[in-house]
């Protein structure tokens, strides 16, 4: 069965860079959409950002737009959130989900996701 584990978050200051990664084991990404998730103290989990499996769809939260972005290397079976200008608000655990199958993807509903990660903790500030 697919197993997702993400890596990579860290502490940061305010205006710096993180790349997160999200890696499978036993099965390969290809019929797979991947989702980035995340949830801070205090507030719901948030869809960030996803990748169809074909990769030729992208979709970003109205809050990371032109400061995250999404890729996906296949020899390394490994879908990558490269999340750069980072601001306080984006402080939380980041999780990798994935949805066998889809044509396309959704950050507005995480239910569509079947296989979760178990996060990844992102802290910006001082």
């Amino acid at each position: 069965q697919l197993q997702l584990v993400e890596s990579g978050g860290g502490l940061v200051q305010p205006g710096e860079s993180l790349r997160l990664a999200c890696t499978a084991f036993e099965v390969t990404l290809d019929n797979y959409a991947i989702g980035w998730f995340r949830q801070a103290p205090g507030k719901e989990r948030e869809g960030v950002s996803c990748l169809s499996r074909s990769g030729a769809a992208t979709r970003y939260a109205d809050s990371v737009k032109g400061r995250f972005t999404i890729s996906r290397d296949d020899a390394k079976n490994t879908v990558y959130l490269q999340m750069d200008s980072l601001k306080p608000e984006d402080t939380a655990v980041y999780y990798c989900a994935a949805d066998y199958a889809s044509w396309g993807c959704t950050i507005y509903d995480a239910a569509e996701y079947s296989y979760w990660g178990r996060g990844t903790q992102v802290t910006v500030g001082s």
